[in-house]
């Protein structure tokens, strides 16, 4: 059997879907369309819920460290943003969906986001906002750049929290790497105080404004984005996608396993 448990975005959104776990980490099965959809219908003044955009490097963080779970299980939305675990899944038969924050951050911007809207922002640096209100005048754009080493830095996550609660944006995009961006959305949902919804998208808004060049189209269809982004920064991706590459097909292997031992006990 399938590990799945109904969840209800929210009672006005009128969708239920199948919540499945897949390599022990939850996954919503929306379409990009019907996440846009959910997002473009709901109102800037309900109460915050927040995305996550788990990909292959989270999967792996989230097996080993358990702990961080509840930031993925108590996400209103959680998409894989991975193409080899989207293609293994099929391999499965399981109907997981691939929502890449890339490409999701880009259609908000281009469909949802309209001129005038409060969008607040968590980011790395500064320039990454002032790019942003560069390309889009027509918004108000609210952001703040925290110091490094914010996982550890219970006053710099607070500090984050408190400027969302504050700025009451009808979005808040938390870019800022994870898993710290999971646990300040995961605070936010928590204390009740803030509205709007949360993207935690990684390098999406990098990816926007062109700071960063996402893979052509070609190596995106080939599962070879992760080859462009580590070429683009070897010295930082490649102990990542080295030592990541294992671990997740162990968890692979583990996925058949559970599967076929249930299979005959069925």
């Amino acid at each position: 059997m399938a590990n799945v448990e109904m969840f209800e975005p929210a009672p006005a959104d009128g969708l239920k879907v199948e919540r499945q776990r897949f390599l022990h980490v939850p996954f919503d099965p929306l379409e990009q369309s019907a996440v846009l959809q959910l997002v473009g219908r709901s109102h800037r003044d309900l109460p915050f819920r927040y995305i996550v955009t788990p990909n292959a490097d989270h999967v792996v963080r989230l097996n080993r460290q358990p702990e961080l779970m509840p930031f993925y299980e108590q996400a209103w939305l959680t998409l894989c943003d991975s193409k080899p675990i989207h293609l293994f899944a099929r391999t499965r038969a399981r109907n997981l969906t691939h929502v890449t924050g890339s490409d999701l951050t880009n259609r908000l911007f281009d469909t949802v986001i309209r001129p005038g809207d409060r969008i607040v922002m968590i980011v790395a640096t500064q320039a990454i906002a002032t790019d942003i209100q560069a390309a889009y005048p027509d918004l108000d754009i609210r952001a703040h750049v925290p110091p490094a080493g914010l996982l550890n830095n219970r006053a710099a996550i607070e500090h984050c929290v408190h400027f969302v609660e504050r700025e009451r944006g009808r979005f808040v995009f938390i870019a800022v790497g994870s898993p710290q961006s999971e646990k300040i959305a995961w605070l936010l949902a928590r204390r009740g105080i803030a509205v709007g919804i949360g993207l935690c998208i990684g390098a999406a808004l990098e990816f926007l404004v062109g700071n960063k060049k996402r893979a052509p189209l070609w190596m995106q269809q080939m599962s070879l984005e992760w080859l462009h982004r580590m070429a683009g920064d070897p010295k930082r991706l490649w102990r990542r996608y080295v030592y990541g590459a294992m671990p997740l097909m162990g968890l692979f292997l583990q996925e058949m396993s559970e599967r076929d031992k249930a299979g005959h006990s069925a």
